[in-house]
């Protein structure tokens, strides 16, 4: 007799427990088992995004959840991506395409619409795939939002989803977290909940062996594993930098590695491009917020940002312009990422009102190039060569700005393919000394043979420690991780009914 399996949700008691890592977790020990199994989350909120293979945006830990399921990233993984560019509000993208902008009030005041699209999505992956792994949003339990949060037990319901809930150790308070929210939440919702994962424990686990016991009695379901903190597996962070990141060191750089420095935005998006630089134990990647003397590091990097205007703003005020200056007038190396790419310019023009009110802000000005924001974003899967050294280059693009050059220089990038369709195009801009470059390729250091040509402009005698960052290799890695640690027999009896 066939047994019919069941979806599973992943729920937090608050914000930032770890569902997402869960998730992909459990994405790649059921695919490791034979299971046909996808990830699907209703809403998420995060500027780190990512591009399916059809040019459709959606969050970047869909995209590591589905790699971690051998599965092709869609935009019914997730079906609705909030995009914060203000303090109070947000681009609304739904089916990797943007719908609108709004504020908090704006789109909570009414969920409706996109919990009905959300869940023309479920019904489609549910029709695709044996299993899926359901992530929910923030606490499950916020019940100021109950009626209106479909992302989480709502989600469930709609899937007939089995409930597994997710709680941080780390933080403090597992107790009253679980209890908490096991006590606050309908009967209804509280019947699906079958199991409690405690995660990021550090130290002997077995001297907790006694809040086990106590958690099963409070919440009167399993517990099904206590999990480890870990270090040095690298799997992209959903929508924050990784708790690891080394974010305004007091200390100076280690003069015997390769330093190099992220500006820090207040809109920092896709900062996951770095990943692979902070993977290799000869290169120091530290993110600054405040600005500082940068003359003992090698390189600069500007990375994405969801408001390049605010952000500049933001760089003026700090003094990282005169930062900048000083550092490029003293042979430093400075890359931008896109919206760190704008902003290396002399003007970025907004005429549509799309980063606040209408006008124009002045760029940094290290560079001769200006940019227009257009209400069209632009979505690729993009790939190329170095115009100058012919080496091969991929990444993803994901912007709303046309970049143009209004003076000496040449492009970075010679584009041979968009969406896997030909093209004759270029990309990005790289001063005449090699110093200060641009490109508009999210993931570009992911690739081996341009991330090598970076590096050795900072250290000629740069070899890569190994093959860079093996993605694939690293989703077992957490899956081992996370298999040592977890009730397994207890959470497939539960998945199957």
């Amino acid at each position: 007799m066939e047994c019919y399996m069941k979806n599973l949700a992943v729920f937090g008691t608050a914000s930032d427990v770890g569902k997402s890592i869960v998730v992909t977790a459990l994405c790649r020990i059921f695919s490791n088992a034979g299971i046909d199994v996808a990830p699907f989350k209703a809403q998420n909120m995060s500027n780190n995004s990512g591009v399916t293979p059809d040019g459709l945006e959606i969050g970047r830990a869909q995209v590591v959840q589905a790699e971690a399921a051998r599965v092709v990233p869609t935009a019914d993984m997730n079906p609705v991506l909030l995009k914060p560019n203000t303090d109070i509000g947000s681009q609304v993208v739904l089916h990797g395409e943007v719908a609108a902008n709004r504020s908090a009030k704006e789109y909570f005041g009414n969920t409706g619409v996109w919990a009905e699209r959300a869940f023309e999505s479920l019904e489609r992956l549910s029709n695709r795939y044996e299993m899926l792994v359901i992530e929910g949003a923030g606490s499950c339990a916020e019940m100021n939002l109950y009626d209106r949060d479909f992302v989480n037990f709502r989600t469930a319901r709609v899937a007939d989803a089995q409930v597994i809930l997710v709680a941080d150790i780390d933080r403090g308070g597992v107790f009253a977290q679980i209890a908490g929210t096991l006590s606050v939440i309908p009967a209804e919702d509280r019947e699906r909940v079958k199991g409690v994962i405690v995660n990021r424990f550090r130290g002997d686990a077995t001297l907790f062996d006694d809040g086990v016991r106590i958690i099963e009695k409070l919440a009167g379901v399993p517990v099904l594993g206590v999990i480890p903190y870990f270090r040095g597996i690298a799997i992209d962070a959903e929508d924050a930098v990784p708790l690891q990141a080394v974010v305004d060191p007091a200390a100076p750089p280690d003069h015997s590695k390769i330093s190099i420095a992220v500006i820090y935005f207040p809109h920092i998006s896709n900062f996951t491009d770095f990943a692979v630089l902070e993977s290799n134990d000869i290169i120091e990647v530290h993110y600054l917020h405040h600005a500082k003397d940068l003359k003992k590091y090698q390189a600069v990097i500007l990375p994405g940002s969801k408001n390049v205007r605010g952000d500049l703003e933001w760089m003026f005020a700090k003094g990282w312009g005169e930062k900048l200056e000083e550092f490029r007038a003293n042979g430093g190396t400075i890359f931008g990422i896109c919206g760190g790419y704008q902003m290396l310019g002399k003007l970025i023009d907004d005429p549509h009102g799309l980063e606040g009110a209408a006008g124009q802000s002045k760029g940094l000005g290290l560079i001769p190039v200006e940019t227009v924001l257009q209400p069209k974003k632009q979505l690729f899967n993009s790939k190329g060569c170095m115009l100058e050294d012919a080496l091969k280059v991929q990444g993803y693009e994901i912007h709303m700005g046309q970049t143009r050059q209004v003076g000496e220089g040449m492009p970075l990038l010679q584009v041979s393919s968009r969406n896997n369709m030909p093209v004759g195009d270029y990309d990005g801009f790289r001063s005449a000394d090699g110093k200060v470059m641009g490109t508009y390729f999210h993931g570009i250091f992911d690739g081996k043979e341009f991330r090598e040509w970076f590096l050795r402009l900072l250290a000629p005698n740069f070899v890569e420690n190994g093959a860079g960052l093996d993605r694939d290799h690293e989703y077992d890695r957490l899956a081992d991780h996370f298999e040592e640690h977890l009730a397994m027999d207890t959470i497939y009896r539960i998945v199957n009914g």
